[in-house]
Order: structure tokens, then sequence, then C-alpha cells
């Protein structure tokens, strides 16, 4: 053997960002040691013991020598144990069992097993597309996580079942051979999904309505009612109308989904939007993500470009539902730490459902309720205050009349989603030069100043609201944005007196006609 200095690269993620971390070892004379410094973790640092009995189960023991390893940039935390091939590989180089030149521009992703097996782990996607954003060509993952690593255009990926594989590879490399590209797997596989379509909601004309423009204007909606009137069929039916995501919003999607899912979970692009639904029972950092290791995308980000759905709303802890009010400002969650600050996207559309009442038989008459005077302040008042200001469409859904179960199906979700189709491609005609793409995320005083502003004839009901304190100005703005909403599902280049009528209205959870 010929000790002295190998490299190879691999990547640390810094929530979806990728980091090329260049992985360096030395082997020089003296005790035998196994020392990884560059930040590692617990898990990261333990690598060594892996990577020693790797290499002696693959046949090449790694030499009884003082061995240092250095994974640069130092000042990067390092986490997990997906650095632990990298690492072999950079030591069986400085070893000179590996060719130094062959392996030191792949980036190399995976854990080993003692036995010397190479096993998937988290993040692979996140870090394939950052290693090719950094020009990186050629990466070696486990073959659990080929197929994702698949997904990323402009990258040879080659899958390897264990450390004596790779060991083969690059010997064979070294005589003139190249490493061999894993089997090319379909991108975007068909998804096995359950059919729902919005023609099975009975009746709720004016919940349908609220719910075409929310998707068509990316406007957040509450839905309030007794139990049993369909809250949460037309919350499940809304990414039914959302617009398929297009390639890169897919990715962005999936990187998150890569890091919280079962490792191998991610095979293929799924262009439907997210939908995630959790518990009441959750916790802050369940919601908005993080944790006292590594830092995990939380519900917020997995809803990414997609719905957060919130079901018995009032049920969620206040402090878990104030978590939700930086979120819905920014489309993004940061989650600060000693080391580091780490970014996630959280770019949803949230959907709150609620009964009018702890016992939810509060409604018509209210006859049957049993809640106290009490119990009705606090329970509505965990839904009061900043976090409702910023639900632009609060919708009450009474109970479906027997008339209406006799008017047939409804319209059905493609009919809908054609219509939220073509509003949507005008929003993002009319935004193109402020980049925000959709009504809901226009800054209100880009709507009050020309050449947007509205005539004073047309705003007149919403400058009273906004006079006599029955609007805050955030409030004001978000009815502007609901009514170039449902002036762009119409088809009309500004909007009417009625269409600013129809978003005061539906702020206010009044019913409105269909």
């Amino acid at each position: 053997m010929t000790l002295g200095l190998g490299r190879t690269r691999s990547v640390a993620l810094s929530g979806l960002d990728g980091t090329l971390v260049e992985v360096e070892s030395h082997i020089a004379q003296g005790l035998p040691a196994f020392i990884v410094g560059g930040l590692p973790d617990a898990a990261c640092a333990q690598a060594g013991e892996r990577v020693k009995a790797a290499a002696s189960t693959a046949g090449t023991p790694v030499p009884p020598h003082r061995v240092t390893v250095n994974l640069s940039p130092a000042s990067i935390p390092k986490r997990g144990s997906g650095f632990d091939l990298a690492i072999a590989v950079a030591v069986l180089a400085a070893a000179g069992v590996l060719p130094r030149e062959a392996v030191q521009d792949v980036v190399h992703l995976g854990e080993l097993g003692l036995d010397g097996r190479l096993r998937g782990v988290r993040g692979v996607l996140p870090a394939v597309l950052g290693a090719q954003r950094r020009g990186v060509r050629h990466v070696v993952v486990p073959e659990e996580n080929v197929a994702e690593a698949q997904l990323v255009d402009g990258i040879a990926v080659h899958a390897a079942s264990g450390l004596a594989e790779v060991i083969g590879w690059y010997r064979e490399a070294a005589d003139g051979g190249v490493l061999p590209l894993a089997p090319r797997r379909p991108a975007d596989a068909p998804v096995d999904r359950v059919p729902v379509d919005l023609a099975d909601v009975v009746g709720q004309d004016t919940a349908r309505t609220a719910l075409e423009l929310a998707a068509t204007g990316g406007h957040h909606l509450l839905l309030s009612g007794p139990p049993g009137v369909g809250k949460t069929m037309l919350a499940e039916r809304l990414v039914t109308v959302l617009p398929p995501l297009t390639r890169e919003e897919a990715l962005e999607v999936h990187a998150v989904r890569s890091l919280v899912a079962p490792v191998g979970e991610v095979t293929a692009l799924d262009r439907t939007p997210p939908f995630v639904a959790p518990h009441h029972t959750t916790t802050e950092a369940a919601l908005t993500g993080g944790g006292s290791g590594t830092i995990v995308p939380g519900a917020v980000s997995q809803a990414h470009r997609g719905v957060l759905f919130l079901d018995e709303a009032p049920e969620f802890r206040t402090g878990v539902l104030q978590t939700l009010r930086q979120p819905l400002e920014s489309g993004e969650v940061v989650i600060a730490r000693s080391r580091q600050a780490v970014r996630y996207p959280a770019r949803f559309l949230l959907v709150l459902a609620a009964n009018p009442c702890p016992c939810g038989r509060r409604f018509g008459k209210a006859v049957d309720c049993t809640c106290s005077a009490r119990e009705l302040r606090s329970y509505g008042g965990r839904l009061s205050g900043p976090l409702m200001d910023r639900v632009d469409l609060q919708v009450q859904v009474a109970p479906v009349r027997p008339a209406a179960l006799g008017e047939g199906s409804g319209e059905p979700s493609a009919e809908v989603a054609a219509r939220v189709r073509a509003a949507r491609e005008v929003q993002a005609e009319r935004w193109s030069e402020g980049g925000w793409g959709l009504n809901g995320l226009v800054p209100g005083h880009v709507l009050r100043r020309a050449p947007y502003r509205l005539a004073r004839a047309t705003t007149a009901v919403v400058d009273r609201a906004l006079d006599h304190g029955r609007l805050t100005l955030r409030g004001y703005d978000r009815v502007l944005r609901v009514a170039w909403s449902a002036a762009d599902l119409a088809g009309r280049t500004v909007p009417t007196h009625e269409d600013l009528a129809l978003g005061l209205s539906l702020r206010r959870g009044e019913d409105v006609a269909a």
C-alpha cells in the first residue's frame, strides 16, 4: 500500500440546500486511530468503526495507522450516516487501494453496514440536486435511492449494493473502464390514489364558490359548520381543482418528502399537489419543523405547493396555531439553532375546518347545544385575532337541505379545474414583472396604486367597512385580492362592485349566491 492523501466528495444538507463537501483522508505512520473532523454529529463521527469493518469484509482492510478524515468546509455541520461511503472511498484512496484521480470528482452517498452492504439514506434527492447545481456529473448512491437520484437531470447515477462493488468499479476504471450506469427508471410513473371528485359534494354552493376562489388565487379558507355537512369532503377535493405541479415544483415537493419519508419511498414525480392533514394533537415542531438533533421539515413544509388542512382547528393548541402566522406571510419556515438557521419552503394553501361550538350543535336555533358561555368564548377565541386576519375566505357551511339531494351531482372537478387553470394563466401574465404569480401573493400597496387601483365607486363597499372599523388594512387588501380572483374566473379584466361585495361577504362568513 502507498500511504498518503485521498479525496472524494459528498453533500451536506441545510434545509433543502446542499453544500458540496470535500472528504479528505490522510494516513500517516503512528498508533492506530480513526479521527473524523469537520463538525460531524454523533452518527457521522461513528463512521470510522463502520468503515473499518466494511473495508475488512470487502477484503481491503484499513491500514493500522493514524487515519485522519476532514469534512471540508469544516464550519458546516455534517449530520447522519450518509457520509460513510465517501469516507470509506477517501480512506481507501489514501491507502492506494483506489485510484485517487478517479474518485476525487465523484459524489458518494450512503450508509455502510458492518458487512459492507450499502444502505439507503434520507435526503438523497436534495443532495443530488445540490451536487448537480454545483457542476458534479457523477454520483454513487445505494440501490434503494437510485430512483429518486435519477429524478435529477444532467447527472450520471451509479447504484451500488456494497463497498466491494464500488471498489471493483474503481479498479476497472484505473484500467480504462467506466463506472456502470444504473438502469433508468420511469420518472413520471402513475401514482395510485383514491379517486375523489368535487361532484361528490351535494349542494353547498357558497362553499364550492369559495373553494374555487381559493384554488384560483391562493386564498386561505375557513369552513365553519356543524359536523357532517361536508367540510372535510370539500377540503380533500381542493387538490383536484388545483393545476398540476410543474417539474421544478414537483422536484421541490419531493425533495421535502425525501427528508421525512421512509427510505426508498420517493421513486417517481407525482405532479398532484400534496395534501397534508395533521391531527389536532400535533406539536409546534411537528407542524412547522424542528427537532433536537437533525432539523426536519414539519407539516407546513410537507404541504408546500399544496394544501394544509387543519380539521377541528379550534382543538389545536393556541401556540401551535400561532406558529402558522410567519409561514403564511413569508412562504418559508426559518428554524434557528446556535450554529445555523435552517430554511424550508412553506408556500401552502391553508384550509381550516371548525365546528360552531365544542359540542357541534350550535346552529339554527341551537336548542340542542349544551355548551356554556365560557366554553363558547374559549372555543371561538382560539381562531380569532392575527391568524384569522390572514384567512381571506370564511364560509359558514350549513346542513344540506333535503331538496338538494334530488338535484343530482355537482359540477365535476375537471370543469372547475379548467376555469382555475385559465384564471391562473391570466394572473401569471399580469404579475409576471413582480414575480408574484397569484393574486393571493400580491402586496396590498400594489393593488391600491396605479395602474391597479380601482375606482372609488367600485371600492365603496370595502371603503365603508374599513372606515367603520369592520376591516383592518390587511383585511382590506385581502378583499381586493379575492375580487381580482373573482374577476379572473369570470373573464373580466377589472373587478366590479359585485366582485368586491363577494369578497367582503366571504370574508365576513356571510352566505352568497353561487
